[in-house]
């Protein structure tokens, strides 16, 4: 009973030794530093080399290990609930895909269905592109739940991350940077507690730079063909990376391995919009009235009309990114890079320039300008740099005096224990000051009590979304690839008129009516 109330409470007046949080991080780092200063001078050390060398059982681990670490906290943090409009867009690319579609019809009273980042015609569609969706779809369809695909692409990167390292870097430092991918991108991390991805461009960016090591064109265009299928925008940018590394007698076996990605992108696009060459994010932009420029400008609306959440939006994004120079939104964006960094890692950063690896460097800045002209940014817009993130952070650990490098890797593996043990349990106050992560918490928008209300209530439904006068971005009308065949529908509000309509379309349905702005978040049943 001790030791559970020792671990119970990071606040000092809790706990029964009256630690606060900052004395169980010097405890860790001093526990971290003095185990790693004996183990990795002995048997530890030759183990750890043994065990790099063999590539097949490495990356089976580093495979393994994320997925089992996140499993293990789901008694805490259960699977991920979709929370942002992002997520619910990339499931219903899931769904549409696991029907063997590329696009839905679209639903004679579509008006009720209006969403952000949802076509409504002329097809019924997500309008992101179909990796992630492909990712989603297939753990969807082998173990039941889409999340099972956000959890492989996350083991896939962290096996393919080693294994990439393994070109540029000896083995011993190819699975130390294998684990700080685990550490980094694994079980608390935004990319594996959302469904709006990362870890599968980051998966191309792998495939791309050990193949430029190794001179191998097909897993060079198999890397191309997963990043286009991810970001098609930031794709231009890898091509441009790699261009002069191809010689033109295999520019050939290049173009055959890319074209699979680019037919099926093809194909999305003739099914959403009609046209071959016209990506459904572009369709979204004409018909929403966002530019298609890259870079926010005050228009007047379309000829569509916005609903009032998607005016709104438009005008804070205006607001935000119009006025903001190019470098202005530049050194906004620094701070994103802390996500694939550890703070101790950029005191490794400087011994990595050392090693004048230019190409990488030329790359990085590629990337960095030709993204800038964009007005958004995450993370995940860069994904596909991963690997080289990864790869900065382990030569600059090995050109370090080997004890330097030491304190820092025992640093980083301190970080993660200390922020991976607060969730068992821990205060969760403390969870908001980590840097990145982001394991759900709780139920802040109160949808998994709603979806456990429609549950317990039995049958199937139609829920009323309406919205107080202030509402703004949190999206709750969402819907399944086959809306009608769905237990429950999710409508727009519109008022009594045009509701009866849609009542009178499902007169087998229980109505609900959905007050998301109301304290807490009211549902009512109303028929």
């Amino acid at each position: 009973m001790f030791v559970f109330d020792l671990f119970r409470s990071f606040l000092p007046t809790r706990n029964p030794l009256g630690f606060g949080a900052a004395d169980f991080v010097e405890l860790f780092l001093t526990l971290v530093l003095v185990g790693l200063t004996l183990l990795m001078r002995g048997r530890a050390e030759a183990g750890f080399r043994r065990l790099a060398e063999r590539t097949v059982p490495c990356m089976l681990l580093l495979a393994a290990l994320p997925i089992a670490l996140r499993l293990l906290l789901l008694a805490w943090h259960p699977v991920p609930e979709p929370a942002v409009s992002d997520d619910f867009s990339y499931l219903l690319s899931a769904d549409t895909l696991r029907h063997f579609r590329l696009a839905n019809p679209v639903h004679p009273m579509h008006r009720f269905f209006e969403t952000f980042f949802v076509l409504q015609e002329p097809s019924y569609s997500s309008i992101y592109p179909l990796g992630q969706g492909i990712a989603l779809a297939l753990g969807w369809m082998l173990f039941g739940h889409p999340w099972a695909g956000v959890l492989l692409s996350i083991g896939g990167l962290c096996a393919l991350c080693y294994w990439m390292l393994r070109a540029w870097v000896p083995p011993v430092w190819a699975l130390a940077g294998g684990l700080l991918a685990v550490g980094e991108f694994g079980p608390l991390s935004q990319w594996t507690n959302s469904y709006w991805g990362g870890a599968v461009s980051a998966i191309a960016g792998c495939l791309v730079f050990r193949a430029l090591r190794r001179g191998n064109m097909a897993i060079l265009g198999a890397g191309i063909a997963v990043q286009i299928l991810c970001r098609p925008f930031e794709s231009l940018f890898l091509v441009l990376a790699v261009l002069p590394f191809v010689k033109w007698r295999q520019a050939g076996w290049l173009a055959l391995a890319v074209a699979p990605a680019l037919l099926l992108t093809g194909l999305q696009n003739h099914a959403v919009s009609g046209n071959w060459t016209t990506l459904p994010y572009m369709v979204s932009r004409y018909q929403y009235g966002v530019p298609t420029t890259f870079t926010f400008q005050p228009l007047p609306l379309p000829h569509r009309q916005l609903t009032h959440e998607q005016q709104l939006d438009y005008e804070i994004q205006s607001e935000v990114h119009g006025q903001d120079s190019f470098f202005t939104r530049l050194a906004k964006r620094v701070r994103f890079y802390r996500f694939f960094f550890w703070a101790p890692l950029y005191l490794a950063l400087p011994f990595f320039l050392l090693r004048r690896q230019w190409w990488i460097l030329a790359a990085l800045a590629l990337f960095t300008l030709g993204t800038n002209v964009y007005a958004y940014f995450y993370p995940h817009y860069i994904a596909v740099l991963t690997g080289l993130f990864v790869l900065m952070a382990v030569q600059g650990l090995s050109r370090m005096p080997q004890e330097g490098a030491r304190i820092l890797l025992g640093l980083c593996l301190a970080h993660f224990v200390f922020w991976y043990a607060l969730q068992f349990g821990g205060d969760p106050r403390m969870i908001q000051y980590e840097t990145w992560d982001a394991i759900n918490t709780g139920d802040p928008h109160g949808r998994v009590a709603v979806r456990d209300q429609l549950k317990q209530a039995g049958g199937k439904h139609l829920v009323f979304v309406r919205y107080g006068p202030a509402h703004m971005f949190d999206e709750w009308v969402h819907n399944e690839a086959n809306i009608d065949d769905s237990r429950v529908i999710w409508a727009r509000d519109l008022g009594e008129a045009e509701d009866e309509q849609l009542r009178q379309r499902y007169p087998d349905r229980k109505v609900w009516l959905l007050e998301p702005d109301a304290k807490p978040v009211q549902l009512r049943w109303v028929n």
